[in-house]
Parts: C-alpha cells; sequence; structure tokens
C-alpha cells in the first residue's frame, strides 16, 4: 500500500486551498480561498466536509482572516475574532470539533499576554497550523490503537468517507484500516454508498484506490444481505458527536448499520479523537442534527429523481445508541463498556490536554 498523499486543506501563503470534493471522484479541482466567507461557504456545501476536517478549515479561516484586521491592539481584534467565530460555528450544527477548535483558536488569543497585535496574529497562525499537524498525529494514534479491533485477516464495513478527506490527514476509521494494512494484515473493506451524496461511493472508493486497497462498493441497503451471505469481521465509523454516554452521531445510515450488526453479531467500532467526544451533552437525544436541502434528495448530479414539490426530510445524521458500540477508538486507547464511566475517566486523565491547556 502506498501511503496516501491527499492534502485536502493547505494553507498557502495568503490563502487557503481546499480541494472541493463536491467535484470528485469525475474533477480533483482546488478552491482558492481568500477570505472567512470563501471557507465558509464551502464548510456549507460540503466542498469541505468531515467533522476534524472542518475544525481545521476553521481554524485556518479565522487565523487568516485576522491578518486583514486594522487593529491596533489585542483588544480592538478580539470583537472581530468572535464575530468571525460566530459566522464560522453556524456553518454545521453537528460536528463538534468545528466548536472545539475555534474554541482552541479564541482561547489562544485571549489567554496571549502580548501586547503586540502583529505578534498575536502571527500565534494564531501557528496555532492554526499546529491543528492541523496535531490532527494528523492524533489520526495516527487512533489508527494504531484500533488494530486491537482488527484480526489478522478481516473483512471491514464502513459507511461515509474517514479518510484524509475527512480530517487533516491519515483518517480516522479509514487511518485504522491504513494502519492494519501497513502491519501486514489482509483487510478486505465494505464501502457503503452513503446516499444521498454519496460519500462512500465518491470519496472512500476514491481514497481505496489511491490507496490500492482491496474493497468493494455496496449499496446502502445491501449492508444487511452482506453480513448474512458473505460476513464481516466488524464495523468501523467515524463520527461528527459523541455524547458523555457514548451515543455517536454520524453519517445518514450509520444508525440502520448498527442495528444490522447487532442482529449478525458483529463488533461496531467509532473511531473518533477525543475532541469529538462532547461533554456538555449527556445523550444523543441532546445532539443537534443538522438537515440539509431537498434538492440532495431530489435530485443526483443536477438531474431530477423525484416529483417535482415533492414533500422530502433529510436529515444528514442520525445517532448509534452506546449499546450497540463495542468501543470508540481514540487517540488514547479504546473506551469500552461502560461508556458513562469510561468516559469521564478518560477525560479525567487528559481532561486539561484535550481542552488545549496544557
Amino acid at each position: 500500500m502506498q501511503d496516501s498523499s491527499i492534502k485536502a486543506i493547505t494553507w498557502e501563503g495568503d490563502h487557503i486551498r481546499i480541494l472541493d470534493q463536491t467535484k470528485l471522484p469525475v474533477q480533483e479541482v482546488y478552491l482558492e480561498c481568500r477570505n472567512i466567507e470563501d471557507v465558509a461557504c464551502a464548510i456549507e456545501r460540503l466542498s469541505v466536509r468531515g467533522a476534524p476536517a472542518i475544525g481545521v478549515a476553521a481554524a485556518m479561516a479565522l487565523a487568516m482572516e485576522c491578518q486583514k484586521v486594522n487593529a491596533g491592539t489585542p483588544e480592538e481584534l478580539m470583537p472581530h475574532l468572535e464575530q468571525m467565530s460566530i459566522r464560522l460555528m453556524n456553518t454545521r450544527p453537528t460536528a463538534v470539533n468545528l466548536k472545539w477548535a475555534l474554541k482552541k483558536m479564541m482561547d489562544k488569543a485571549l489567554n496571549s499576554r502580548t501586547s503586540d497585535v502583529e505578534a498575536l496574529k502571527d500565534a494564531l497562525k501557528q496555532e492554526a497550523i499546529r491543528i492541523y499537524h496535531d490532527d494528523i498525529k492524533i489520526n495516527m494514534a487512533i489508527g494504531g490503537h484500533g488494530q486491537a479491533a482488527v484480526p489478522q485477516e478481516a473483512t471491514v464495513i464502513t459507511i461515509c468517507n474517514t479518510g484524509s478527506l475527512a480530517t487533516g490527514g491519515y483518517g480516522t476509521a479509514l487511518g485504522v484500516i491504513r494502519t492494519a494494512v501497513k502491519n501486514g494484515k489482509s483487510v478486505f473493506v465494505v464501502s457503503s454508498e452513503t446516499r444521498p451524496l454519496m460519500q462512500g461511493s465518491r470519496l472512500t472508493a476514491w481514497e481505496l484506490q489511491k490507496d490500492g486497497i482491496p474493497f468493494v462498493l455496496i449499496a446502502d441497503s445491501m449492508a444487511g444481505y452482506y453480513m448474512k451471505k458473505k460476513g464481516a469481521d466488524l464495523v468501523i465509523t467515524g463520527a461528527d458527536r459523541i455524547a458523555a454516554n457514548g451515543d455517536s452521531a454520524n453519517k445518514i445510515g450509520t444508525y440502520s448499520l448498527s442495528v444490522l450488526a447487532k442482529e449478525h453479531n458483529i463488533p461496531f467500532y467509532v473511531a473518533a479523537p477525543f475532541s469529538t467526544i462532547d461533554m456538555s451533552v449527556k445523550s444523543g437525544e441532546d445532539i443537534p442534527i443538522e438537515e440539509r436541502p431537498s434538492e440532495e434528495i431530489t435530485s443526483i448530479a443536477g438531474k431530477p429523481v423525484a416529483p417535482e414539490s415533492v414533500n422530502v426530510w433529510n436529515p444528514a445524521f442520525d445517532v448509534v445508541p452506546n449499546s450497540y458500540i463495542a468501543g470508540i477508538i481514540t487517540e488514547g486507547g479504546i473506551i469500552r463498556q461502560p461508556f458513562n464511566e469510561n468516559i469521564k475517566k478518560a477525560f479525567d486523565e487528559k481532561g486539561e490536554e484535550i481542552n488545549g491547556k496544557s
């Protein structure tokens, strides 16, 4: 397997370069985002997507835009930073990494002891770049810890896209798969297409092909029958927000996959960084679920596939109950049942580091 060289987000001097994932796999088109609105719109239309990647993009956007603000002191800069943060926060309500990254940036600004506004601007730029590089390191650590869940020969079912495209690089659930292959394990991936925007068929299949990892693409509705007829060793998905009790919100269709896995006695794992765990949310019932435009259901590639003016319900995410989850694979190890107790313990041990106070 070749290491993935995909760089979905990079800082290029005076702009942020984003691989437009809405064009894949037909075209590799890069956006040059030169202001905060460019990045906010890229997040909203899913040109950049995946909870960790959204956090990275938002941090870079805040740092980039503040370079242009004419402020004489750090105190004069703060109201501008707060306005920018609000704009970015409103782009995607479910992905908690967005909130986490922006909080780290604002904390950096608030806790800065410099009276030099240019020094503060540079510190924010360095913080954004650090968030980007740290995300890659975290993903590789997740990949390493996830090996305890992957047998030497494994068929792995996944959904949506959790690779380099969804993160700073390497990936969460797909990072576990990449590490398994690097370690010499024989891994076969079953990639669910992930309706309605086909992140599994457009993006995960694209990444797996680039890395030379064997896989098969299936329609979402085929997952149960695949489990029954062909079998699987585990399911690994990512997450956009994990509640304090272990309930996990991820791309729509993940809940159905977890129910099917439970019925077929296949262990279901969630791979995500600590920053995806929201300790302020007690359970999945409290996770805000984004609803997206009806056109995502009624059309494919701009072509209508449903009657005009049809009534549509289009939640972008669903929630897997903690009782269906065998383990949450983090950069600190695999958190297992009972989640209420063990997630709290993990945060008690690593809380300051997780919240950027170390």
